[in-house]
């Protein structure tokens, strides 16, 4: 009596199809010629001198929980809330993501299946998933109080002359120096390569919402208080210096600026989400490109991460270059400074938080509640915030106002038949919606797709991190101008070639290598794996 065990038998107990069936057969009619016959014995004996590959992970049939914080104010809002529910439904089927949430300023994004809509958080157990927290990685505010006599005309003048805005990066001859771009990271195998792309973005912002908006702050007792119970204790100090014993409210300028990592982050991200893709092929089936993950645990999750942290200190430290070369233009003194990321991953125990657009709120190694800042439209106040910890929305609160309409959509709206936007009503509505602060453009040219009446009602949002118990707000920031990209025209890769500059020209050919890894990406091709 011979031993025979059905080829879907050794299938189905996980061995994979191959050169690996010969030896297990050869086993099998060697356990035979001992006598053995029983086919359970038979294929345990074979698990412990092959053993099986762990079967591989699949997307849940039932999407891991959701909590929405947020409420639609009107139609437009309720469809959008619909949106934004069927992608994170679509993101939480995937295998090692326990818990998603949406926060008051969420709204639907382009880009495929399993995409983390504006304003999305999810937890994930032991991993990364690049496309979580964006191309836009650390995107983050940073805040500085500082006395100032200038004018707001004066201290703009003053921040256009210490930051930049638009596409590439500073020219050599206008490098920033900065102590981060000479930290000893650049052997890990997603930096490798990049310093040059660090050097070149220090003290440059890029376009889209990024911002420098200056603001006053109202110092108060209660505020100084407030800062000291919870544990800020060098900013209630700092601040209480400035009341000098008086019982009354005194009010002092704030910087406030809005970016991201820049083209450093951007490459960082296309390194990360191939890999990713490549890495989740080994250990999962029918993964969607923008849930890939990285094992936490693994070699190149270990990288992966100490690339990100490398990123949030690089981030840091271009906030704090704009910011000190701005009191330096404007020959002021800082008083004190804080700020927030909002498009990040941050760890928490084995879980690995991942928010696009979501302001961490809940408390840190110290226990204090974090401090926030949210950010509405240019016309109206930043919230300065403590969060609530709340972790039934995996302790995060909205990053801003949110969108209800595309930037395009907006734009539309004030376009003629032939597709050409009527400059008198644009100019118009900025007037009116913008009143009561100093715009400026870095271009010159206005971005309607980026004032107040491109985003949702800050009243709105507002009352929704109060009525879902997300942060409290403990002060305001009220605007007094605001500084942004505004619109630059056609991109380089739009134009020409016979109008285009070298530098120009290249940006337009590293443009195609992106192309190539996105597209990678949505093939599952991992030819372009940057180990």
């Amino acid at each position: 009596m011979s031993l025979r065990i059905p080829r879907e038998t050794l299938l189905a107990k996980g061995w994979p199809e191959g050169p690996l069936f010969g030896e297990l057969y050869a086993a099998l009619a060697e356990l035979s010629a001992r006598g053995i016959h029983d086919e359970a014995y038979a294929l345990k004996l074979l698990a412990r001198r092959f053993p099986p590959p762990s079967p591989k992970l699949t997307r849940r049939d039932e999407p891991a929980p959701l909590a929405e914080a947020i409420r639609g104010e009107n139609d437009v809002e309720i469809k959008n809330i619909a949106a934004v529910r069927r992608q994170m439904q679509e993101l939480l089927r995937t295998p090692v993501i326990e818990a998603g949430a949406v926060m008051p300023d969420a709204c639907p994004v382009g880009g495929g299946e399993a995409v983390i809509p504006v304003g999305g958080a999810i937890a994930v157990r032991d991993a990364i998933i690049p496309s979580a927290h964006s191309a836009d990685i650390c995107c983050s505010l940073y805040a500085t109080v500082f006395t100032s006599e200038h004018p707001t005309s004066a201290l703009l003048d003053s921040l256009m002359a210490s930051t930049r805005f638009g596409a590439g990066g500073r020219p050599s001859e206008e490098h920033v120096p900065d102590p981060v771009t000479d930290e000893d990271v650049w052997k890990n195998p997603f930096l490798k390569g990049l310093q040059k792309y660090a050097v070149q973005h220090i003290a440059d912002q890029g376009d889209g919402n990024h911002f420098a908006f200056l603001g006053r702050i109202s110092i108060t007792i209660d505020l100084v208080n407030t800062l000291a119970i919870a544990g800020y204790r060098e900013i209630s100090d700092a601040l209480r210096n400035e009341l000098n014993g008086s019982s009354s409210p005194i009010s002092r300028h704030v910087l406030v600026t809005h970016h991201g990592s820049r083209g450093l982050g951007a490459k960082l991200y296309e390194r990360g989400q191939t890999a990713a893709v490549a890495e989740t092929k080994k250990v999962a089936l029918d993964i969607p490109p923008a849930a890939a993950w990285l094992d936490a645990k693994s070699e190149i999750g270990q990288a992966y991460w100490e690339a990100l942290s490398y990123i949030g200190r690089w981030t840091l430290a271009n906030h704090r270059a704009i910011h000190r070369r701005f009191l330096e233009n404007a020959a002021s003194s800082a008083i004190t400074a804080f700020g927030n990321e909002h498009n990040f991953v941050w760890r928490v125990g084995d879980l690995y938080l991942h928010g696009k657009g979501a302001t961490p709120a809940w408390r840190d190694e110290q226990g204090r509640p974090l401090l926030g800042l949210i950010p509405m439209n240019m016309a109206e106040p930043i919230l300065l915030t403590l969060g609530r910890d709340n972790t039934r929305y995996l302790g995060f609160a909205p990053h801003g106002a949110g969108r209800n309409r595309s930037r395009s959509a907006v734009l539309r709206d004030y376009r003629d038949r032939d597709g050409a936007l009527d400059t008198a009503r644009v100019e118009q509505t900025i007037r009116e919606s913008c009143a009561d602060i100093e715009v400026r453009w870095w271009h010159g040219k206005a971005d309607l797709s980026e004032t107040p009446v491109a985003y949702k009602s800050a009243a709105a949002v507002r009352a929704q991190i109060e009525e879902f118990g997300l942060a409290t707000v403990v002060a305001e920031i009220t605007p007094l101008g605001s500084l942004m990209a505004g619109d630059a025209g056609p991109q380089p890769w739009l134009r020409r070639r016979d109008q285009l500059t070298p530098k120009q020209l290249r940006q337009i050919e590293h443009r195609a290598d992106r192309r190539k890894v996105r597209q990678a990406i949505q093939s599952g091709d991992d030819s372009d794996d940057p180990r």
